[in-house]
């Protein structure tokens, strides 16, 4: 895709940004800005869900792990708004559970970062979730697969910390110190 607008003749899209990193989105919202869409941006969930009330978006992009809300507990409340919105969870902590999980609550699809504005808008505009791509052709290493254990053990507990630490059977002080750090690779 080029830096030329994508939608001519089509009605402005409008894209809802939601991440806590201001550099990121500022970054982004250009981007989408220049491929010809309307960006709303917000660093949180209750943030977004706020904007999105004010001016129902055509497509939604959240970050998974931000301060307060997940994009995870935002995604349904989007949808709730507008049942055909495109919403696509973007995080640095990518596992195999977390995007079953957004898929599950109606994301369009997933994605790893980092990634461009060009990655964001196929991801948004594919008509089917890859989550094939996730699953390496190797085996995981056993550090990544304790950190893919973890994070569906902590979907399951809707992550609670607490409860996902009672159910490994650990400390919470030591779930909170694994999950500060980022995944290990595959």
């Amino acid at each position: 895709m080029s830096e030329e607008t994508l939608f001519e003749g089509e009605e402005c899209p409008h894209l809802l940004l939601v991440d806590d990193d201001p550099t990121f989105t500022r970054v982004m919202a250009r981007a989408m800005t220049r491929r010809g869409l309307t960006v709303d941006v917000a660093s949180s969930a209750d943030e977004g869900l706020a904007l999105a009330k004010k001016n129902i978006p055509n497509l939604a992009v959240l970050d998974l792990k931000m301060e307060g809300d997940s994009g995870l507990v935002l995604l349904p409340k989007l949808l709730e708004i507008d049942a055909d919105m495109r919403v696509l969870i973007l995080t640095g902590y990518s596992s195999i559970a977390t995007a079953v999980e957004a898929i599950k609550r109606g994301a369009c699809n997933y994605l790893c970062k980092p990634a461009d504005a060009d990655d964001v808008l196929a991801a948004l505009l594919s008509e089917h979730a890859d989550l094939d791509s996730l699953v390496p052709d190797n085996p995981m290493s056993v550090d990544r697969l304790q950190w893919e254990h973890i994070q569906r053990v902590l979907s399951e507990h809707d992550g609670n910390i607490s409860a996902t630490a009672r159910a490994l059977g650990m400390h919470r002080r030591t779930l909170q110190r694994k999950l500060q750090k980022r995944p290990v690779h595959r």
